[in-house]
């Protein structure tokens, strides 16, 4: 892992070019479970098409728990998987309203992140990036979403060891990174993913971090 001197200097970059933000927790955490639910495996748009589908189709929760299988895997289909994500979506909401008597995620807001973290994980389809997105955008706790753009960026600078899976990365970023930096560094990694770092032919020639990052100095600076 990299040092916190290091750590600090990127961080500080990527604010300079991209600005800091403010996290400002919506505090609809059913809501943001269903939606990072319909984010696996697709894309922005695919997601926020299956979410309106699936929100106009049935106004309310209630209604999309009790609903035929087939009815919300069709509202669905756009952000993919279906099949698989429309049950997981429906299993969720049976058991939530099981345990809390009603639709609602807002006992999560009281608990430990620890505990309300393992609780999230513990549903069907839930993973440590849903849980940790669910976490922080929507509840304000200390969590940090490692998705394919943070687990590429934060591997290429060697803030993680080679060869680090995305579910170990959630821990190890966690405990690298200050908390009160979670929301901006989430954003920012992200954002200099999309826009430099690349999957394919990152634009190396073009980043800020070339002194601070790994990938450039064994790979491309040679």
């Amino acid at each position: 892992m990299a040092s916190i001197e290091r750590l600090t200097e990127i961080h500080q970059r990527l604010l300079t070019h991209y600005g800091d933000h403010l996290l400002e927790p919506h505090q609809d955490a059913l809501g943001e479970l269903v939606n990072t639910i319909l984010s696996q495996n697709t894309n922005d748009r695919n997601r926020d098409l299956a979410y309106a589908r699936l929100r106009e189709r049935f106004p309310t929760w209630a209604q999309v728990r009790d609903a035929p299988a087939d009815e919300v895997i069709e509202a669905i289909r756009p952000a993919g998987l279906a099949p698989s994500k429309g049950p997981r979506i429906q299993a969720a909401l049976q058991r939530i309203t099981s345990e809390q008597g009603s639709l609602t995620l807002d006992f999560l807001a009281d608990l430990p992140v620890t505990e309300a973290r393992d609780w999230l994980q513990s549903l069907d389809g839930v993973g440590p990036k849903t849980a940790a997105i669910v976490l922080l955008f929507a509840l304000g706790k200390p969590a940090f979403p490692v998705d394919t753009h943070v687990h590429r960026v934060s591997s290429r600078l060697g803030l993680l060891p080679p060869r680090t899976s995305r579910e170990k990365a959630h821990v190890l970023l966690e405990a690298a990174v200050p908390p009160d930096w979670y929301y901006a560094f989430h954003i920012n990694l992200i954002e200099h993913g999309r826009q430099i770092c690349h999957a394919r032919s990152p634009a190396c020639e073009d980043c800020f971090l070339q002194q601070l990052c790994d990938y450039y100095q064994r790979e491309v600076r040679l």
